[in-house]
């Protein structure tokens, strides 16, 4: 008896269960039923003739076998993507289900400032935001067209994500996912209007040591901070009664007098900060900068991830009065 025809959608399939390692996540992905997607699976492996997933309870990995084999369809499958979208493009724009990971920080900055203009200008995109804080090994697994997160900064969860690539922050990791640097944004300190008042304002790094400085947590690896201007660089240490790892909440502890805080500035930030009228605190220094990083699960991004990136990374350039200006 013949063995069945290897059908294309069946390899895709196959891609999508290796690239998540999961058959539940890649069925979320595909929107299709678990059963139905192993099933699947299965008869490609009948059709083949070989083994190329080692199920167990615990975990998925793909035999050599089925790494051969995912080594080389995924590119094919990508492109092949790719080609339909560029022909659904010349009857219209971008569409489909947009799945997007990024921190409640960033994401309270950058939505209420973006996604009514993005809908409105791509009104077939359909946006799915997931606001929770996966690592950056997780990220890679899931099903999201875009992970958003800070990095560099050992304060924050993506700080190692670049280590998925080759270690500029554009890399391409084990799995096919890819890691770029956005955008690397100064840091600022602020402070209210009356918490300057009440214990005075600094007027050299050092005096930060006279005042409450909220950090990210309270232990000696968080207890200086680097202050630079231009070429001259000043580590002072620094102490506080409260630490918050949500920038978010950063801003709103020091909008109610309570401390100096770190934060980094960009377009979408700026209404943040005047909501909660933060003064720039020693104009003259900045603190080390942060970077956000995108995750994308391969080298081709369809155009539905295309168009987010381009309309929002222009909202996460510096506000240039904010940076040159005295005070901020």
């Amino acid at each position: 008896m013949e063995a069945s025809p290897v059908q294309l959608n069946d390899i895709a399939l196959f891609v999508e269960v290796a690239k998540r390692k999961s058959f539940s996540l890649a069925a979320r992905a595909l929107n299709m039923p678990t059963s139905t997607l192993s099933r699947r699976i299965n008869e490609l492996e009948r059709a083949i003739g070989l083994r190329l997933i080692n199920r167990n309870t615990r975990r998925l990995d793909l035999t050599e076998a089925g790494a051969a084999y995912m080594s080389r369809c995924q590119g094919l499958i990508d492109e092949a993507r790719l080609a339909h979208e560029q022909l659904q493009m010349l009857s219209g724009g971008p569409s489909g289900n947009l799945r997007v990971s990024m921190p409640y920080s960033l994401a309270i900055w950058l939505l209420p400032e973006t996604i009514n203009d993005f809908t409105e200008r791509y009104p077939e995109v359909e946006c799915e935001f997931d606001l929770s804080m996966l690592t950056a090994s997780d990220a890679q697994g899931t099903p999201f067209d875009v992970v958003l997160r800070f990095g560099r900064d050992s304060d924050h969860p993506l700080s190692s994500a670049a280590d998925a690539g080759n270690g500029n922050g554009n890399g391409v990791s084990h799995s096919g996912a890819v890691v770029q640097e956005l955008v690397s944004l100064d840091n600022f300190l602020y402070a209210s209007d009356r918490y300057l008042e009440r214990y005075g304002e600094p007027k050299t790094p050092g005096d930060l040591t006279q005042h409450q400085c909220l950090r990210t947590t309270i232990d000696d690896a968080h207890s200086h901070w680097t202050l630079r201007r231009g070429a001259v660089s000043e580590r002072v240490p620094v102490s506080g009664h409260l630490a918050a790892n949500n920038m978010s909440i950063a801003g709103t502890l020091a909008g109610l007098d309570l401390a100096i805080t770190r934060m980094p500035h960009c377009q979408a930030l700026d209404p943040i900060i005047k909501r909660n009228s933060l003064k720039r605190v020693l104009p003259g220094w900045s603190v080390d900068p942060i970077s956000i990083y995108v995750v994308y699960p391969s080298s081709i991004q369809p155009a539905k991830t295309r168009a987010f990136m381009d309309f929002i990374l222009p909202k996460l350039g510096p506000a240039q009065d904010e940076v040159a200006g005295p005070e901020g």
